[in-house]
């Protein structure tokens, strides 16, 4: 007796009864009022951070083309002219990776123009209309490709030595905004000293994979704009056996929990009978180990029966163990089932708490639709910087070009006979308060999309935890359960525990960054480490992520016992991890039967959507009329790999739902157990079946005065 009080003391105090406890606490004050000073002062600068990059940036040099002038194409001036063709595309491959040049915006080291259409055919200058002017090649043609400002009388071959002028045009199409060549296309250009077959060669075999990519991509839009309304139909058929899934574990709850243990233990048997004969098969062959000797060659063990014996006593434990776990925890298996049977009822009574993940995802998407907004715009503030370049530096007029020095690409008059000389894009500005703290702005704006998703989290798991409190503390079921508990508890939340739920989600938040920045570290620095240091870094890495799951359990249920008794999140943290040491046996029992029910349910629901869309949209149901008919798509893995996805995430919306109100209802019911006896003055809250199975029972009799508010 001495021992079993003093490991109680270790973990607090058993919760004391209080005659004016009727569930969720309405009389509450606000808590971790400090912290929530500070998060909406965070928030506020937040909001600062994004009128800044409003400001500064300027995301059109990410969305449209520049040409060789620095002016948008598609805007302005340029408004009839919404392409940008290249006048050598093969130097944006040569001269740079394809990375480095998605960096700069496309930005390549050949003129660029705007223009109203890409060229539908294969056109290269005649040696014959060399002495010829641009007027009389290219604008009596038709083929305005020069840039801005090249006057008619210029010679032809003057135009192509200081590329003012394109020398070939490819057949070619949009993307992008930009001119790309199509692929497949035969064409002989001329010999320009500036122009060879290997920049050409290189050129294509870099270009060809982006425009295969392109179209994939016009094919999946295709299918896309095919099946998008029977994706529509899958993901409903997903959302319906998701809701009666869970709706009817109140009636198959336990059937289901037994058969899924029984498929356990069935399939632990088969392993220790298929390993069994394999040994005895290997065994009468005379296969030892001593035969075989040492290998690297892992498969080369398959071979021998030591191997087999070895799988088979560890089956053989793992199957003894789980029998005596239920023989010894089936009192506790019983809990766990008549609880998920409860929480099946209290989602039927508050079916508004089904569609609450709704409400989730709209804040989640607008949090990261702002951190991304915010991201871009301040990528791209401060000016485009421009400077001189030329490909072969060592040409004759060459000599004192002043290479990689600022220029401005409107002025057309350059002072130097280099041929080749361009002035091209090379990077934004980084002067000026914002283009100086670029960095930080960034930092700070990647802490606020951590905080505010971590709190968007929160405030979801103490809403429902609050509307399936009120469920559980409500003596007389549904009559004494709040006309509207979803809401009720949204708007307690949100006035009194803002600050605890930032509290819990900045603590969350902190480990996230460091292991973000862990990562980043072991990839830099992956291959300079010796194995004692991989071995530290991995160490490290296990560490943080076992901490990361420990802190997101706990703070799971500190937010439980905010939205019941509305203290601040140290003291709900610490009660609630006290009341579940208190009943760690039944906390394990618990959240196994429950994860094992629920990656059931999702097996059967992701499974169900993916086998019907497979037999739908690969074409193998007939008969199912014109209306119904499977529709003609290039990719039929296409939709049935959108509807599985979407089929999980509808599944896991629900589920998750489920899982906050077995938590909940878990949490009260330890409560209820500690705090009541059962007497008149002190019923239990609980069902009639868990009462039954705990071998309880109330005295008070239903509608008991001393029950009535």
């Amino acid at each position: 007796m001495g021992g079993k009080q003093d490991e109680d003391e270790a973990y607090g105090k058993p919760a004391k009864y209080d005659p004016s406890f009727r569930g969720p606490i309405k009389n509450r004050s606000c808590t971790d009022v400090i912290c929530c000073v500070i998060f909406l002062l965070f928030i506020l600068g937040y909001i600062v951070v994004g009128i800044v990059a409003w400001v500064y940036g300027d995301p059109r040099q990410v969305l449209y083309p520049r040409n060789s002038t620095g002016a948008y194409c598609g805007m302005g001036q340029n408004k009839d002219k919404p392409y940008v063709l290249y006048f050598n595309i093969f130097s944006c491959i040569v001269a740079n990776n394809i990375i480095t040049v998605a960096q700069k915006g496309l930005q390549c080291p050949t003129p660029q123009v705007c223009v109203s259409s890409c060229p539908e055919a294969v056109w290269t200058v005649e040696k014959d209309q060399f002495s010829l002017t641009v007027g009389e090649v290219f604008y009596k043609e038709k083929k305005n490709f020069c840039l801005p400002g090249v006057p008619g009388n210029m010679t032809v071959l003057q135009s192509l030595q200081q590329e003012f002028c394109p020398s070939f045009l490819l057949p070619s199409t949009p993307a992008l905004g930009r001119c790309f060549p199509l692929p497949n296309t035969n064409f002989t250009l001329p010999e320009f000293p500036w122009i060879t077959n290997t920049t050409i060669t290189q050129g294509i075999s870099g270009l060809l994979d982006s425009l295969n990519a392109r179209d994939i991509t016009v094919k999946i839009f295709e299918d896309f704009a095919q099946s998008w309304y029977w994706i529509l139909v899958a993901l409903g058929v997903a959302l319906i056996l998701s809701l009666l899934f869970i709706l009817l574990l109140r009636l198959v709850a336990g059937p289901l929990v037994l058969v899924l243990i029984i498929g356990v233990l069935g399939v632990l048997a088969y392993g220790i009978y298929h390993c069994w004969e394999e040994y005895r098969v290997l065994r009468d062959k005379g296969a030892s180990i001593s035969q075989l000797g040492f290998t690297t060659n892992l498969s080369a063990y398959q071979s021998v029966q030591e191997t087999w014996l070895a799988a088979v006593i560890v089956l053989a434990v793992l199957e003894g163990i789980l029998l005596l776990l239920l023989i010894f925890l089936r009192q506790r298996i019983r809990i766990a089932i008549a609880l998920l049977k409860e929480a099946s009822k209290a989602v039927g009574q508050m079916m508004s708490t089904m569609f609450y993940p709704l409400v989730t995802f709209v804040l989640l998407v607008i949090c990261i639709a702002y951190w991304a907004m915010t991201a871009l715009y301040l990528a791209t503030s401060g000016q485009p910087q421009y400077v001189y370049w030329v490909s072969n530096a060592s040409a004759p007029g060459c000599e004192n070009v002043p290479v990689n020095t600022s220029c401005d690409p409107m002025d057309q008059s350059m002072n130097y006979s280099c041929p080749g000389l361009m002035c091209v894009f090379q990077s934004y500005a980084s002067t000026g308060l914002a283009q100086r703290s670029l960095f930080n702005l960034q930092i700070y704006g990647v802490l606020g999309l951590f905080w505010t998703l971590n709190w968007v989290l929160a405030l979801g798991q103490c809403v429902l935890a609050g509307a399936f409190a009120s469920f559980y503390w409500a003596f007389h079921k549904p009559r004494d359960i709040p006309t509207f508990p979803l809401s009720s508890a949204f708007i307690r939340t949100l006035r009194y525990h803002t600050g605890s739920l930032a509290f819990g989600a900045l603590i969350l938040t902190i480990v996230q960054i460091a292991r973000i920045i862990l990562e980043y570290i072991d990839h830099k620095l992956r291959g300079a480490q010796n194995p004692m240091a991989r071995c530290i870094m991995c160490c490290f890495k296990c560490c943080l992520w076992c901490l990361e799951k420990f802190i997101k359990f706990l703070n799971r249920n500190a937010y439980i016992m905010i939205a019941i008794y509305g203290k601040n999140f140290c003291v709900s943290a610490k009660n609630a991890f006290m009341l579940l040491m208190r009943n760690i046996v039944r906390v394990i029992v618990l959240d196994k039967v429950t994860d094992l029910l629920l990656f059931f349910g999702k097996l059967l629901v992701v499974g169900g959507v993916g086998v019907l869309s497979f037999f739908f949209f690969s074409g193998r149901i007939q008969g199912l009329g014109k209306d119904f008919e499977s529709p003609h798509l290039n990719y039929y893995w296409l939709p049935i790999m959108t509807s599985i996805l979407g089929a999980y995430v509808i599944a896991s919306g629900f589920f998750s739902v489920f899982s906050m109100c077995v938590d909940t209802l878990f949490l009260c019911f330890l409560e209820d157990l500690e705090r009541n006896d059962g007497s008149l003055d002190r019923p239990y809250y609980m069902s009639k079946g868990l009462l039954k199975i705990l071998g309880k029972k109330n005295q008070a009799p239903p509608g008991d005065k001393k029950r009535k508010k």
